[in-house]
Parts: C-alpha cells; sequence; structure tokens
C-alpha cells in the first residue's frame, strides 16, 4: 500500500515539472500534497530567477518581441506534446478565453514586467511585482470569497518584508516603469482568479493556449511599436531567453497553473513574496546589483508569512444530524 501510494505521489508530481498533462479531476489528497509542494518550490526557485534572466535577455532582444518568441515558442512546444499525448482541441470558446487569460497574464502581467526592466533594476522589478499577493486578495473580495484572517495575516507579514527590503536599499526606478510594474501586477492577479470562472482547456493544453493568445498579442505589440534587431544578439541573451523558455514557461507556469486549479489564491500567489529575495539574492550575485543591509531583517518576516499560508487548514466540522433524521436512520435499520 505505501509503495502505491509513493508511486502515484512521485508520478504527480513529475506530471508538474515536466509540464505534462494534468488531470481533470482534483487528486487523492497524498497525491497533490506532493505535487503541490514541488510546484510551489518551482515558483519559489525559477520565477526568482526570471527577472535577472529576462533582464539579460533584453540586451539582445527588443522588449516585445522577446516575450512573443518566449511564448509563441513555449506554448507550440506544449501544443504539441499535448496532442501528442491525446489532449483534445479547445473550443472556440476555450481559445477565445484563452487569448483573454493570456492577454491578461503574459501580455500585460510579463510584458509589463519586460517593459519596466529596460529602467527598472531586477531587484526592484521584483519587489513591485510582490504586491501581487494583494491584488489576489482584493480581486477574490471582488469575486466573493474574501480571505481568511490566517491569510490576511500572512499577506500584512510579507507586506512587510517587502517594505523593509524597499526601504533599505538603493535600487531606483523611472514612474514609467513603476507603473507598468504596478499595471502587470494587477493585471496577473485579475485574469489568475478570472481564468477560475471560465470554461478553459484542461491539463497542459491550458497554458499552451494561454501562451499561444499572450504570444500573438505580444507579436501584434511588437509590430505596432516597429521593434527591430539592433544586431545579432549574443550568446548570452540567446542562453537567458532559452531559460525563460524552458523554465520560465514551460515548467513554471505549468506548474502555477497546476496551482491555480488545487490551492487557495493566497497559496498560489504566496511565491511573490520570496521571488523578491531570490531576485534580490541573483542580482547581487550576478547582476552587480545592490543588496540592501535589511535583507537579514525582512527575510524572516516573509518567510514567516509563506509559514502561515501554507498552513494546513482545519476541515470543517459536520454539522449534527437533526434528532428526527436519527430515528428515521435507526427505524431504517430495523
Amino acid at each position: 500500500m505505501q509503495s502505491a501510494r509513493r508511486r502515484v505521489e512521485g508520478e504527480a508530481a513529475l506530471q508538474v515539472a515536466a509540464g505534462g498533462p494534468l488531470p481533470v479531476h482534483p487528486p487523492t489528497p497524498l497525491a497533490s500534497r506532493w505535487g503541490v509542494a514541488l510546484a510551489l518550490f518551482l515558483l519559489y526557485l525559477v520565477w526568482g530567477s526570471t527577472y535577472l534572466a529576462m533582464r539579460v535577455a533584453l540586451e539582445g532582444f527588443p522588449t516585445f518581441r522577446m516575450g512573443a518568441l518566449r511564448f509563441l515558442v513555449a506554448g507550440s512546444v506544449l501544443f504539441l506534446v499535448a496532442r501528442a499525448r491525446g489532449a483534445r482541441l479547445p473550443t472556440a470558446v476555450q481559445w477565445r478565453n484563452s487569448l483573454l487569460v493570456g492577454t491578461l497574464l503574459l501580455a500585460v502581467g510579463n510584458g509589463g514586467v519586460a517593459y519596466a526592466e529596460q529602467t527598472v533594476g531586477s531587484g526592484l522589478a521584483a519587489l513591485v511585482v510582490s504586491g501581487m499577493p494583494l491584488w489576489m486578495a482584493f480581486f477574490s473580495g471582488v469575486f466573493g470569497k474574501w480571505p481568511s484572517a490566517g491569510d490576511w495575516a500572512a499577506l500584512v507579514l510579507g507586506a512587510l518584508g517587502i517594505v523593509l527590503l524597499n526601504l533599505g536599499s538603493d535600487l531606483h526606478g523611472n514612474p514609467g516603469g513603476m507603473l507598468a510594474l504596478l499595471l502587470a501586477s494587477a493585471a496577473w492577479a485579475f485574469g489568475s482568479l478570472w481564468s477560475r470562472r471560465l470554461s478553459m482547456p484542461t491539463g497542459s493544453m491550458a497554458a499552451a493556449a494561454q501562451m499561444l493568445g499572450g504570444g500573438v498579442v505580444l507579436l501584434g505589440v511588437s509590430l505596432l511599436r516597429g521593434e527591430h534587431f539592433a544586431g545579432p544578439p549574443s550568446a548570452r541573451s540567446v542562453g537567458a531567453l532559452a531559460y525563460l523558455v524552458v523554465f520560465g514557461s514551460l515548467v513554471a507556469f505549468s506548474a502555477y497553473l497546476y496551482l491555480l486549479a488545487r490551492v487557495r489564491p493566497t497559496v498560489a500567489s504566496s511565491y511573490a513574496y520570496v521571488n523578491p529575495v531570490v531576485a534580490l539574492l541573483l542580482g547581487a550575485a550576478l547582476g552587480g546589483e545592490a543588496m540592501p543591509p535589511v535583507a537579514m531583517l525582512a527575510t524572516p518576516l516573509i518567510l514567516a508569512s509563506v509559514a502561515v499560508v501554507l498552513r494546513p487548514r482545519r476541515a470543517p466540522r459536520a454539522a449534527p444530524a437533526p434528532a428526527g433524521a436519527k430515528v428515521a436512520a435507526v427505524a431504517g435499520r430495523r
């Protein structure tokens, strides 16, 4: 019995890492526990590193053309893999919804971050985007489900940690870049929650359709802006773009959609508080960016907020059966 359970858990975890098809129905609690843990780990680490990777890719690629290439390539690969594994083609309504959600998440959300990183350091970009869980909480309330008291406590702790990181840094950016980051955060949060109320493809086809939709929109923006290559991109920029395609999109974005279908929005968005720490460490170590000295104080607050978000939730107690129902049940057994 134990070996069978471990096998199921491992298969669920590997599905997330490979961006493979996800089950239409929620898996068993044991299987989903390992899948959720792996998906969160991927988001915490991989998406924290994509801020620096995006900045490096922008050295050789125009802003929106880079995003278009990233998502069109990743979406095409995932689409072909999904079809080879027997996934159904999305309906016309699902293609439309995928285009809408892909525009919010990838064209506005990710494209806004790429636009901002032309003038804003990768560490500061991650700091501003880390406010996304607050947007998620707000839009959850708009959709009729406010976070619990414990989730609000986690949001406050995480926000305090981010404020400490921001106040203790000498990172800077221009107002246009900051506005783009705020818009990107709001669009990502709204699109994430809205997607749960729409008819969407299932499994990896959902990620493929959204990436293709977002990539087409980004390509259109690039063409309208008249973007062009100043010269052949360097191997460094090409390598960064390849990293964004494989790890940032195929792996991490699939993991994010996996989480959205299985956990509370505050859990799915908890990566936003961890990403700034990862981005600041990588930016300081590899990108020559400043590391705020108060990071040692802010990091425990951020980790505490994540611990509160990930705490086990008590199952609601079953309401006691009415006395009449008990009598009827006894009579029925006779």
